[in-house]
């Protein structure tokens, strides 16, 4: 079959387009699924770079990352076994099932659950791999995956469009599920013009929070389509006062985070007593100031967010089925152009999400 292989950590040399890769051969309780489309996410380019080991220190969007080959290149602090065949965001047909206990699926259109689980116990969060990391993705003709990840989903948007939801919203959701937002919330939410970002606003408006949406100035109107309460301006030289204007100096309730980098103190200053934040990114960098009276003073909870527990992405799906979020489709490529698709990810400039197809 043909797909994109990373080969190592590095630069786009560590990507090369095969023809001949052996299609997947299923053991018991796994299905093999025909990709229709696969989304690109942050995840892709942090595990090429080797950005999640402890050696790199820059922010995520910052494509002349540090020359590293680590040990703990993997999400989890692990090392990566290469070749490895990236994608998390698949959406497809299931063409062949290994048992008896999936059948069902045979034939279906699916998303896919990007966090893959064991089928026995799929609690036990150590043995937790993320797809395209721990196993082969979605950037090839087929993968197979267990059937505990495939869910059927009975819509009209098209498998490119069903390629824009996995993990950025699946992400967004676990993190409003970890901050418990609910309605009357006031949700602070950084990057809104990414991936996360957009989802945490059209997730958190479905809750009936209120959503103020952290943008860049060329990225407002974008940002204005998926309706937030009220949009800040990422590059304010007001930003607490302006924040706490909006929400007449009571400041907000929750805090979500995919930015960090150097607005990070200001995102505690903001909340008010009692605030939750939450974190699932690090795009402007890892370290911070971290002044911890502002922490301990305000009684403040802070939370990460990171692997989603069972029944998350079945709730995701059901939403999309409901169209109670819709799809956010920058732009197309095909699977053997995908280096022209990161590199325009990595630009920055799209809004929504970039999809390569067959």
């Amino acid at each position: 079959m043909r797909g994109i292989l990373l080969t190592g950590h590095g630069g786009m040399d560590k990507l090369e387009w095969r023809e001949n890769i052996p299609v997947p051969t299923l053991s018991e309780g796994e299905v093999l699924i025909k990709v229709g489309a696969c989304g690109l996410n942050n995840t892709d380019v942090n595990t090429r770079v080797g950005w999640y080991s402890k050696t790199a220190i820059s922010g995520s969007d910052n494509n002349a990352q540090e020359e590293v080959e680590p040990d703990d290149g993997g999400w989890g602090g692990t090392s990566l076994q290469f070749p490895r065949i990236q994608g998390a965001d698949i959406a497809g047909e299931v063409v062949e099932v290994k048992g008896s206990q999936f059948r069902h699926l045979l034939g279906e259109t699916v998303m896919v659950d990007p966090w893959i689980r064991p089928l026995k116990h799929p609690e036990r969060y150590n043995v937790i791999g993320y797809l395209g990391s721990e196993i082969d993705g979605g950037f090839a003709e087929f993968t197979k995956v267990p059937g505990n990840a495939v869910h059927p989903v009975k819509s009209e948007y098209s498998l490119v469009e069903l390629a824009t939801f996995a993990t950025s919203s699946v992400t967004a959701e676990n993190m409003l599920d970890r901050a418990r937002v609910k309605a009357g919330d006031v949700v602070l939410i950084t990057g809104a013009s990414g991936g996360v970002g957009s989802a945490l606003i059209q997730l958190a408006n479905r809750r009936e929070a209120r959503t103020l949406a952290v943008s860049s100035k060329g990225k407002v109107n974008e940002v204005k389509s998926i309706k937030p309460d009220d949009i800040l301006l990422r590059e304010s030289d007001n930003f607490i006062d302006e924040v706490m204007s909006l929400t007449s100096g009571n400041g907000v309730s929750v805090v979500a985070d995919v930015v960090g980098g150097s607005i990070w103190p200001q995102l505690l200053e903001v909340l008010n007593h009692g605030g939750r934040y939450v974190c699932s990114g690090a795009i402007a960098g890892p370290m911070v100031e971290f002044d911890l009276r502002t922490f301990y003073l305000k009684d403040l909870t802070l939370v990460g967010a990171t692997i989603v527990p069972p029944g998350t992405f079945g709730n995701l799906v059901n939403y999309i089925e409901r169209k109670e979020i819709r799809p956010l489709l920058a732009e197309t490529y095909r699977l053997k152009d995908f280096k022209n698709a990161q590199s325009s990810f990595l630009e920055k400039s799209h809004f929504g999400n970039i999809v390569v197809y067959m």
